[in-house]
């Protein structure tokens, strides 16, 4: 099993920047070379939806449109901790964000059989 764990989220008004951090843990974490690694976001009355992911094999990162070109997702060395540095913040930013790990990506963000943290509040005022 894989336990997640969010951290940094907050409140910002519109043009400020966030860094979220997750922490992944069990069986030192890097036993998982081949887990893909996601940022995820769900705002009330809305469907959860995919932010940020790495890509297998050193490939580019993954974005939706709204997060192309603002968000950044990133991991240590040690692939144990997964980064989502948010800048350009907006008030549709605001939501629940989820960090998320999976061996298997379907298309660009379902992932199959994956473990999920409990979430950190980003909030962005106008």
């Amino acid at each position: 099993q894989v336990h997640l764990v969010e951290s940094g989220g907050g409140s910002v008004q519109a043009g400020g920047s966030l860094r979220l951090s997750c922490a992944a843990s069990g069986n030192s974490g890097n036993t998982y070379p081949n887990y893909i690694m996601g940022w995820f976001r769900q705002a009330p009355g809305k469907e959860r939806e995919g932010v940020a992911r790495t890509a297998r094999d050193g490939g580019s990162p993954y974005y939706s449109d709204s997060a192309k070109g603002r968000f950044t997702v990133s991991q240590d060395n040690t692939r144990n901790t997964l980064y989502l540095q948010m800048n350009s913040l907006k008030p549709e930013d605001t939501a629940m964000y989820y960090c998320a790990a999976a061996r298997l990506v379907v298309g660009l963000w379902d992932f199959r059989g994956g473990y999920w943290g409990q979430g950190t509040q980003v909030t962005v005022s106008s």
